[in-house]
């Protein structure tokens, strides 16, 4: 350890001096500005352009003032969004802090005589009614919660389901396959618990249309249910109404022939255990170049529906098979056994430690903790210092499974001679 010691010594010696005699920066010694970084990915002629518009004179004050007055204003009631606090009968999203670093999300509609129960706590209605979206509020046993607004994608996931919902991640590959526009119209067989119900609606618009069969009574009534929650919650809280557009048929699209023969659609959506039972029926309705996109969750699935295809001849093309999979990360800042952060533990080390003449590395528990040396005095003063922290990075060990494998069919036309 000692020769090893010696010889990077001497190494780090013969490279200062190499510089003016001033030590070799390291990697984690220093931190580039965003402008820096942009700039030393560019070629040399690019990256002097990016200099000489950051040098740019600044406009005055007085100037941005004037043009910010000219500037056309929109107002809050134009984009659609009320400025305005919780109400009575809105949805409402807690976040919750856990042990390392987990999240807890309650989802709740409020009501002036009802309780927010979270594990931290208990939380009145009457004490988030009339706040502003955003704070932090206490709960009975001093537990923080943040107060906010859910989006629709939170609210897919944490509203009453019976059978398994699409996943968000699967509902926006979907979207992206068929090129849904406003004012289309889509079919979907198998309505579920709602949540490609919502999606769909939100991406037609309020003059677009969603068809929506459901074989299940019990199904067919919670996505009624959840989604006519949603579109409360949302004209209680936003400026413009959520559109009424879609039409739950309770009904086994297979039997449905004669309803599809006067509908045409732009595109179509299979959530169900056998789609290659209802391929026959629908794809008549579908435009010619329309899109077909089946959710099924085992790929044996897959393999039966194109082979049907295949044996019956139907004016499909199977253009892609995918499975849509996120990877979640995790950065934090570095901490030691008494879970203080690295940049307090060299604060501390270099007020009780003198100063030295390199710098050290001590790893403890395979996390760095870098103490400055006397070095930092000798950078150039025109050079811009950053506060420099060691951070954890890595993939988190909740990690989202397979959902479904989204199949992705074209309908053509006949050859034309």
């Amino acid at each position: 350890m000692r020769v090893w010691r010696g010889l990077w010594r001497a190494v780090s010696s013969g490279d200062g001096a190499a510089h003016g005699g001033r030590p070799r920066r390291r990697a984690w010694e220093t931190s580039l500005s965003p402008l820096e970084r942009v700039r030393r990915l560019l070629p040399p002629e690019k990256a002097a352009a990016v200099g000489r518009c950051a040098a740019a004179p600044q406009v005055p004050p007085q100037e941005e003032e004037k043009e910010e007055a000219t500037a056309p204003q929109v107002s809050l009631e134009e984009a659609g969004a009320r400025p305005g606090p919780f109400r009575a009968g809105e949805l409402a999203l807690a976040e919750v802090r856990r042990k390392y670093n987990a999240t807890l999300k309650l989802l709740c509609r409020l009501a002036a005589g009802s309780v927010l129960a979270s594990p931290r706590g208990l939380l009145p209605h009457r004490d988030i009614i009339g706040r502003l979206p955003g704070q932090m509020l206490r709960t009975s046993a001093g537990a923080p919660l943040l107060l906010r607004r859910p989006s629709l994608e939170e609210y897919v996931l944490l509203m009453p389901r019976g059978p398994t919902i699409a996943y968000p991640k699967d509902i926006s590959a979907i979207l992206m396959m068929m090129d849904i526009h406003p004012g289309d119209t889509v079919l979907e067989t198998g309505s579920g618990s709602g949540a490609m119900s919502l999606f769909l609606s939100r991406a037609v618009g309020p003059k677009g249309r969603v068809i929506s069969y459901e074989i299940r009574d019990d199904h067919h009534n919670l996505a009624k249910k959840n989604y006519r929650h949603w579109r409360a919650a949302w004209d209680i809280g936003h400026m413009e109404e959520w559109p009424d557009n879609v039409d739950f048929i309770l009904k086994d699209v297979s039997t449905a022939a004669a309803d599809m023969k006067s509908v045409t659609v732009d595109a179509i959506v299979l959530d169900m255990l056998n789609p290659q039972s209802a391929l026959p029926v629908v794809h008549p309705s579908l435009k010619q170049g329309g899109v077909c996109a089946v959710y099924l969750a085992n790929i044996t699935q897959v393999i039966d529906l194109l082979d049907r295809i295949r044996t019956w001849k139907l004016p499909f093309l199977c253009e892609r098979i995918i499975e849509v999979t996120y990877r979640n990360w995790l950065v934090l800042p570095a901490k030691i056994k008494n879970c203080k952060s690295s940049q307090m533990v060299e604060t501390q080390e270099n007020i009780e430690e003198p100063p030295q003449n390199e710098y050290e590395e001590i790893h403890i528990q395979d996390q760095a903790v870098l103490k400055e040396s006397e070095y930092n005095e000798s950078f150039s003063d025109d050079a811009e210092t950053y506060c420099s922290m060691p951070y954890v990075a890595r993939p988190s060990y909740w990690q989202d499974g397979h959902s479904a494998f989204l199949t992705k069919l074209r309908k053509f036309g006949p050859l034309l001679s």
